[in-house]
């Protein structure tokens, strides 16, 4: 079938830069931005059931930029001040760089990987010491939990935000040829939103081995995956597909 739009499931990016509007002007394809979760933060009293005590941790482990949003947010509601001692481990330079936000960049101990867990667990090697804080999310991947243990990496995970279905009612009556899924949490906004969702001909593109398993176990069929041999990226695989379609 020819695909001549599709609905990706995050929100819209800033700028007019994006490999989507590449893919939108060299196939003539309606593409549109959505984001099918949201994030909310836990409250005061959700937090302290945690028992957990920010003074006895002295470095954060930051998987996103919204978990430094809500670690900070937390500490200030728990009136704790973070110590200029703290010490910063991001996923990424961008995270690392997101902290400027909150603290005097330069002025602190702030470390980075390079987008992936293995990679900042390798840093964290030469902090054996440190007793760490994992401010994440209700929905947080076992790997990585699983990779800090793997280190002996001494943390404590704490869950200060959540990830919820967010109001697609306007998109009720509303069809794309194909729907661009990123999470789990994706999917179960899709069959929250629209309980009686039928895939029919619509085609589902899913991204991560938990994404793609989340649509199987909702009885969809799985038609593009990524990452694919041929093609890391979404895009990539998005494409490999509209090709392929317009050779039948």
């Amino acid at each position: 079938m020819a695909i001549k739009s599709i609905l990706i499931s995050q929100p819209k990016p800033e700028g007019d830069k994006s490999p989507y509007y590449d893919l939108r002007d060299k196939y003539n394809i309606k593409v549109d931005f959505r984001s099918f979760i949201k994030v909310e933060g836990v409250d005061g009293k959700e937090f302290r059931a945690q028992k957990i005590n920010l003074p006895e941790h002295t470095a954060i482990i930051l998987t996103s930029k919204i978990a430094a949003d809500h670690f900070f947010r937390i500490a200030e509601d728990a009136r704790f001040e973070v110590p200029e001692s703290m010490k910063y481990f991001c996923i990424s330079e961008a995270v690392a760089k997101y902290l400027q936000k909150f603290i005097p960049y330069r002025k602190r101990k702030i470390f980075f990987g390079q987008q992936t867990i293995d990679q900042l667990a390798e840093v964290m090697k030469k902090h054996k010491n440190e007793k760490y804080l994992l401010p994440c999310t209700d929905i947080l991947r076992d790997s990585i939990p699983e990779t800090l243990t793997q280190h002996k990496v001494n943390f404590t995970k704490v869950i200060l935000y959540r990830t919820v279905a967010a109001d697609l009612s306007d998109l009720e009556n509303v069809y794309y040829d194909m729907l661009v899924f990123f999470s789990p949490g994706g999917i179960e906004s899709l069959f929250k939103n629209f309980p009686d969702f039928k895939q029919n001909n619509t085609v589902i593109a899913a991204y991560g081995e938990s994404t793609a398993s989340a649509v199987l176990k909702n009885n969809l069929r799985l038609d593009v995956a990524a990452p694919h041999p041929k093609a890391p990226s979404m895009v990539g695989a998005i494409e490999l597909f509209i090709k392929d379609n317009l050779k039948k």
